[in-house]
């Protein structure tokens, strides 16, 4: 039996109506009914959360950091009012979100862009693909690939190693109509020449030594989807011929003789080299590099596009703790300055690694800090830079920069300068020393944690409720109203 995907709905204290029978033929359906939404589980596809109001729920931006890329769904009753452009604005600030209507038809799988004049993926859409398009040069390339998946047109992807090539030819064919059907990758360069046309094309029974049946080769089995060749510049000349019959006349014909077999699938190929270079270099023919270069995309490098590096780091963070079985952990707000200031010659594959790493051994420590990811300046013959502005810690506390970027969008809160124990000779207030410490150390902890109160308490070795009776002592609920908690 299949098993279906898994959708969670928060209603938010809202009546279902009973849609969520209604949508079991395509789901398995939970849903949390309560007036405050509770995170949902971790292995659920599909979250969707009952959209009302001008303001979503301090709840649901204090669990954005711990959702990473999950798909969320914020459905709107068909009789609801329409929300205004800010309030719009506010509930979209969540994250990986798409709005829908609540109704008899079910949300469908994957969050896949309906067909439509949209020319761009959105935000929600692309973290879905595990794609990040906040900078100009990547929306430009989300914007080819969903024009092309519209089509059967054979795409050209260029760029780098470790650019993310392969995701992009996966999510060009899930965004395409023929997404039920095979994608098959074959990396050109990691098969022998002798054996790479066999591979490709298949062959008939006898037409080597041990070709003991026929074999169809991966062309037929992409029939109906994608075919997605990676370093296709280093494919030898006799298989060149081969595959551009296969784009020409929609056929392939097998070694060993036999009748042409007809095809029909989609071509992406992928290159790290300047394809052109080697046509004039005679290595690559002109006439195939022609076919190929239908819809060309480059895909520009990690450098090229700083500004996404958080986004990537925070989704990395948050899928390698659970592919580890880890309890999701915090980035230090000093981080990503030093994520952004590297070269990555490896590109987002390094910055996958490089998170995965700090992950495993940081050990059960909740925080990755500066000196956690400080083999990459090493490897990269760089010293960490150093924050434009940080306060000296309290002792035992990682520096946290003056204004810290935070995940929400808004910017983390400012711990007051921390204090030495020598004694003026004018001698000064114990209590409100002591007093300035406690706050000084319970914002720096918050920083670090994004505003989440249980392991900002964690890190001072306090309770939860410990803390926040501090919290309302020290009056600083009020500045605290922007930020994260999760229990």
């Amino acid at each position: 039996m299949t098993q279906l995907p898994r959708l969670h709905w928060s209603t938010l204290g809202d009546d279902t109506g009973g849609l969520e029978h209604r949508w079991a033929s395509l789901w398995d359906v939970t849903v949390d009914r309560g007036a405050s939404p509770a995170l949902a589980p971790r292995d659920v596809d599909l979250w969707v959360i009952s959209a009302k109001g001008a303001w979503p729920p301090p709840e649901l931006n204090r669990m954005m950091a711990e959702v990473g890329a999950l798909p969320i769904l914020l459905g709107l009753k068909p009789e609801a009012a329409p929300m205004d452009a800010k309030a719009l604005a506010e509930w979209g600030s969540l994250g990986s979100v798409r709005w829908g209507i609540l109704g008899l038809e079910p949300p469908m799988p994957g969050l896949r862009p309906r067909s439509g004049t949209t020319t761009q993926l959105s935000a929600s859409q692309a973290l879905a693909f595990g794609l990040v398009g906040a900078s100009p040069a990547m929306q430009d390339v989300l914007a080819r690939a969903r024009a092309a998946a519209a089509t059967r047109a054979t795409v050209l992807l260029l760029g780098e190693s470790g650019t993310g090539k392969e995701v992009i030819a996966r999510a060009i064919h899930r965004m395409s109509g023929d997404a039920a059907q095979p994608f098959v990758a074959v990396h050109c360069g990691a098969i022998p020449e002798n054996l790479l046309e066999s591979e490709l094309f298949g062959y008939n029974k006898g037409a080597f030594t041990d070709a003991r049946k026929d074999t169809p080769g991966k062309f037929r089995e992409a029939h109906g989807g994608t075919i997605f060749l990676d370093e296709v510049g280093t494919m030898p000349l006799g298989a060149q011929v081969r595959l551009l019959r296969v784009l020409q006349e929609r056929e392939v014909q097998p070694l060993g003789g036999g009748a042409p077999v007809k095809v029909e699938v989609r071509v992406v190929t992928a290159s790290n080299v300047d394809l052109w270079k080697k046509v004039q270099e005679g290595a690559f023919r002109e006439d195939l590099f022609y076919r190929l270069e239908v819809v060309p995309i480059t895909l520009p490098p990690l450098r090229a596009r700083r500004e996404e590096i958080p986004f990537l780091a925070q989704h990395f963070l948050n899928r390698k703790a659970r592919e580890h079985g880890l309890y999701p952990k915090a980035l230090h707000p000093s981080v990503d300055p030093l994520l952004m200031a590297l070269p990555w010659p490896g590109n987002v594959r390094q910055l996958e690694n490089a998170i995965e790493r700090a992950i495993v051994l940081s050990g059960t420590r909740p925080v990755l800090t500066r000196e956690d990811f400080a083999f990459l300046a090493e490897r990269m013959g760089d010293a960490p830079p150093q924050p434009e502005a940080s306060l000296r810690p309290a002792p035992g506390m990682p520096e946290v920069p003056a204004s810290a970027p935070s995940p929400f969008g808004q910017t983390a809160p400012t711990p007051a300068p921390a204090f030495g124990l020598d004694l003026p000779p004018e001698g000064l207030d114990l209590n409100q020393v002591v007093s300035d410490m406690e706050k000084t150390l319970m914002l720096q902890s918050l920083a670090i944690t994004r505003g989440n109160k249980k392991r900002a308490a964690d890190l001072l070795g306090l309770k939860r409720t410990t803390f926040l009776e501090k919290m309302k002592r020290l009056d600083l609920e009020e500045s605290e109203s922007a930020t994260a908690d999760e229990d």
